[in-house]
């Protein structure tokens, strides 16, 4: 008699029961079946199955740890779970405004190598755009005498408009052209699989699993950068929103027809906040035309500037409006701004404060806790790797059922 094959509800209950078993290896470090079977409030049976596969898959392997029995005495060795660190090497990539950052790290997220690749251009065709994804890899893999061959993912984040499901790009400021689906332009161009997905997203994810949001079941990130950008966990889980476009905190209106963002409409948070919308607003008042960065902003304000002051002090009462409004939105545990400016000092003063808390609902408990992060240029890269690492983990678990008898 030939045997049934299993159901598709089954087949995705035990890729289910895989990726969970896998996750709790991840946040423990190592430990036990029981431990696992305990904590996931699952059989024994049903763990020692779903371990088997992830070993067969080389993501995870076994290691003993020396118990010690009541009497102070070694007792028999326990088998623990861990990750199998050096099966699969990972990817992540920031693509910013002049150059792309390239962490790539074990299975574990212990950091290999990292590299910056310099851009000769902000804004790039799709094909230039993979082609440069291509050589950045190409040097970071050569310092460990590897090729892109070996990656087990590539994961590559971007300002913009992001559906992540189908690495499709509505709409970025580093690419020219919009609605571009990317899966077939890296397919072709990369041995691997390849995600694509905001960058605010991905130092939410970096912030979850490395930083401040770790332990934290409902947080925010806003980004500050070139733009501003907003990553949401909600219930412990990303929330991208149905199309990809949300969380898009960057392009919400503060001012009716106000200043002019870079994605063409007017009145955003970020034509006031972001390190653009700073520099433009110094040069389009004849102040001055040689200024790089917001740290030049901030040393003529410190010197005296009443200009520089003004342009950081209106930048700061937007961003507090755009808080409030957050808070008011999601009531979360705590929101990190984070990012790779050196000061964020006139978004974070008393006098934004004020105005954060005169825009948010008046109950009678604490607001949440707002904290600075300062990951530097290569959070972003890094809270891509942590994606890869997310989506491969998924795939190799896929492939366990598509490779069944």
């Amino acid at each position: 008699m030939l045997k049934s094959k299993a159901s598709p509800v089954s087949l995705e209950q035990r890729n289910t029961t895989r990726i969970r078993v896998l996750e709790h290896i991840r946040a423990k470090g190592s430990v036990s079946r029981i431990d696992i079977a305990s904590a996931l409030q699952t059989s024994p049976a049903t763990v020692t199955a779903a371990t088997a596969d992830l070993i067969s898959a080389g993501l995870v392997k076994e290691t003993e740890s020396q118990a010690q029995s009541k009497s102070g005495k070694r007792g028999r060795p326990r088998v623990l779970l861990q990750l199998d660190g050096q099966m699969h090497l990972v990817a992540g990539l920031k693509v910013a405004r002049q150059v792309i950052s390239v962490i790539l790290v074990d299975f574990e997220g212990n950091e290999v190598a990292s590299h910056k690749y310099a851009l000769d251009q902000a804004r790039m065709s799709p094909q230039k755009f993979v082609s440069a994804i291509r050589e950045a890899l190409e040097e970071t893999c050569s310092q460990i005498d590897r090729s892109v061959a070996h990656l087990a993912g590539v994961s590559i984040g971007v300002a913009g408009l992001v559906d992540a499901n189908r690495n499709f790009v509505h709409w970025s400021s580093s690419i020219t052209e919009r609605n571009i689906d990317f899966s077939h332009l890296l397919s072709n161009k990369l041995p691997c699989p390849a995600f694509v997905d905001n960058d605010a997203n991905l130092v939410a994810k970096a912030e979850q699993l490395f930083g401040l949001g770790k332990g934290l079941e409902n947080f925010l990130v806003v980004t500050i950068e070139h733009g501003v950008g907003l990553g949401i966990v909600l219930d412990g889980k990303l929330y991208r929103g149905e199309r990809g476009c949300g969380a898009e905190f960057g392009h919400t209106k503060v001012q009716l027809d106000g200043a002019l963002c870079q994605c063409g409409q007017r009145g955003c948070l970020e034509a006031y906040v972001g390190d653009y919308a700073l520099l433009r607003e110094m040069t389009v008042t004849g102040h001055t035309n040689d200024m790089e960065s917001v740290s030049e902003i901030h040393d003529r304000a410190n010197s005296g500037d009443d200009r520089a002051s003004s342009v950081l002090a209106r930048a700061g009462q937007m961003f507090g409006l755009g808080i409030s409004n957050l808070i008011n939105l999601f009531d979360p545990e705590c929101i990190i701004v984070s990012g790779a400016q050196m000061s964020f000092e006139h978004l974070c003063s008393s006098e934004v404060m004020t105005r954060i808390r005169n825009g948010v609902v008046n109950v009678d408990a604490p607001l949440p806790q707002i904290k600075v992060h300062h990951w530097g240029d290569m959070m972003w890269a890094k809270g891509a790797a942590a994606y890869g690492i997310e989506q491969v983990s998924i795939l190799k678990v896929k492939e366990l059922t598509s490779n069944a008898p």
